[in-house]
């Protein structure tokens, strides 16, 4: 999937004529949950609350969801391309698709769990990790098992 969470996002639905342009929130499997309202809910009335039509966040398929081409403001899909210095880009393509790249939230380039900077206890210290132990020619070097 080349949707990315937090990427602004075209509402597609077939049956109706309304187009919405959403903030992504997150996505479970494959329903993408979007900020703001997505679906109406009729409450009955009842004891201790109001009844009425009321609009509440529910989740979309991916399948009813496109990205926003940055350039031309519409609809696309997203394809993937390497750039001459090998850094893979998402990009746009389709009808009324500008062919340009497509950002990627600032928020996805910071890691949740920071990689680690010191050794760990089944980490290989570095005066053992160019140590030659194996000679391809003679075979020697591997345990007898």
């Amino acid at each position: 999937m080349h949707l990315a969470g937090l990427s602004r996002l075209a509402v597609v639905r077939t049956h109706s004529d309304r187009m919405g342009w959403k903030a992504a929130q997150k996505l479970i499997h494959h329903w993408k949950v979007l900020r703001g309202d997505n679906v109406k809910k009729h409450i009955k009335q009842g004891q201790g609350h109001e009844g009425g039509i009321f609009s509440v966040e529910a989740p979309l398929h991916v399948s009813n969801v496109q990205v926003i081409d940055p350039v031309t403001g519409k609809p696309c899909k997203v394809g993937i391309k390497y750039l001459e210095d090998g850094t893979k880009v998402r990009v746009s393509r389709g009808i009324g698709a500008s062919g340009s790249i497509i950002p990627r939230p600032e928020i996805l380039k910071i890691r949740s769990t920071p990689r680690p900077t010191t050794l760990g206890p089944k980490d290989t210290p570095m005066e053992f990790v160019l140590e030659k132990t194996y000679d391809a020619k003679t075979g020697m070097g591997m345990p007898d098992l």
